[in-house]
């Protein structure tokens, strides 16, 4: 239970969208996984991911408020890994990591056409 609730703070201090202490948490054990499940005081899901050794580890999503994927990434042992999508507004971005270091970015305005998959 304590290391539950040290994984807890840990992941409350180190996301950047914990701005509204009004959030909440979910936390369930998968396996040698603990996935996280991060809400808005609203009750909307404001990001989504697995922990492994207290490291972000796996696919991670963050939405907006509306409900709507803004970044979509993978975290190898804490590090972000290979290609990250971030959107803002009608802008996408498009950034391939390795070991945390970005190694490519491209971008596409509202003017650009790209086709998007949601798989699982």
């Amino acid at each position: 239970m304590k290391k539950i609730a040290l994984i807890l703070v840990m992941m409350c201090m180190s996301l950047s969208f914990a701005q509204d202490n009004k959030e909440k948490v979910k936390l369930k054990k998968v396996g040698d996984l603990i996935e996280a499940t991060y809400f808005y005081a609203t009750g909307e899901i404001a990001q989504h991911g697995f922990f492994k050794n207290e490291l972000r580890h796996g696919n991670w999503i963050s939405y907006n408020k509306k409900g709507e994927k803004t970044v979509i990434g993978y975290y190898n042992k804490g590090k972000k890994t290979g290609k990250w999508i971030f959107k803002t507004g009608n802008t996408l971005k498009e950034v391939d990591y390795l070991n945390n270091k970005i190694v490519k970015a491209n971008q596409w305005s509202g003017k650009s056409a790209m086709a998007i998959t949601n798989n699982k």
